[in-house]
């Protein structure tokens, strides 16, 4: 008899640890499944993450391809470092007569421009020019937009940032960039609302996306249809910029190829470079 109550207590009580395991197990499931049914972040709050972790960019390799008022159909791919401010770029303008791509770097506070075959006939057997900022600023009033090199100082991670300055960005989908998953998002933006997006902003940043937008400002464009398409890592891999400037449609893609990896830039040879300050010296004495 005995040993049938300790037989039934032994049961009850293996009964009640199984049960125990059952509901733990249960709850951890619950506990997980409710985890996975947390609610997405809102379009707006996807966009500002992605904006934000662009703060943290240090280098960067983009592709680039579009429109640009004035200039017509153009592509290239480029690397950029920020500190120090670095740039080499490789462009092609299609709808333009050019001896293919243009090549500009950005180093040493010294702008270069050349390296085709072209310019090589030209200039007794040098492939490129190179502007000193410094020297050619001084008194003249010349800058790098006006050298035409409005591209090689620009920091297109501060242009992946305009949709946050929007009033309806929506999710559109997934879509597949790169062989990289992403979400879609698009908004419209206008520069008077982003200039008004950049109060809160500290100084670096303001700083950047002011030097942005004046560009845009200087074309013409008041307002723009915008897309962006985000990784899983929460930082931008494409996005795309559609306005009506003076001279024409603005229609620009960029795609991120790699961010915060190495990027080198050096000077062209200086066997192969003419330097424009010292020509105009030259041409004044």
């Amino acid at each position: 008899m005995r040993s049938s109550v300790r037989g039934s207590a032994r049961s009850r009580a293996t009964g009640a640890g199984l049960a125990a395991l059952l509901l733990a197990g249960g709850a951890v499931g619950c506990q997980k499944g409710a985890a996975e049914q947390l609610p997405a972040m809102t379009p707006a709050a996807a966009v500002a993450k992605a904006a934000k972790n662009s703060e943290d960019i240090t280098s960067l390799r983009y592709r680039m391809t579009g429109k640009v008022p004035g200039a017509g159909r153009v592509s290239g791919e480029a690397a950029m470092s920020m500190k120090p401010l670095a740039m080499s770029m490789k462009m092609t303008a299609q709808d333009q007569a050019t001896n293919g791509p243009v090549e500009i770097r950005l180093v040493d506070k010294a702008m270069y421009i050349g390296g085709n075959a072209s310019m090589s006939k030209e200039m007794d057997g040098k492939s490129w020019i190179k502007f000193d900022m410094s020297a050619l600023g001084a008194g003249k009033g010349m800058n790098a937009d006006q050298l035409g090199g409005g591209q090689a100082d620009k920091n297109p991670a501060a242009d992946s940032t305009f949709l946050t300055g929007s009033k309806d960005v929506k999710k559109v989908g997934t879509e597949t960039v790169g062989g990289v998953k992403t979400t879609h998002y698009k908004g419209t933006v206008t520069l008077a609302s982003l200039k008004a997006s950049l109060k809160g902003e500290n100084k670096t940043v303001r700083e950047q996306r002011e030097k942005s937008l004046q560009q845009y400002e200087k074309m013409g464009i008041d307002s723009m249809t915008m897309d962006m398409w985000v990784d899983g890592d929460n930082h931008t891999k494409q996005f795309r910029m559609r306005g009506q400037a003076d001279k024409g449609p603005l229609d620009m893609t960029i795609t991120f190829l790699d961010i915060n990896k190495p990027v080198t830039v050096t000077a062209p040879p200086a066997k192969e470079t003419a330097d424009l300050a010292e020509m105009m010296k030259g041409a004044q004495s």
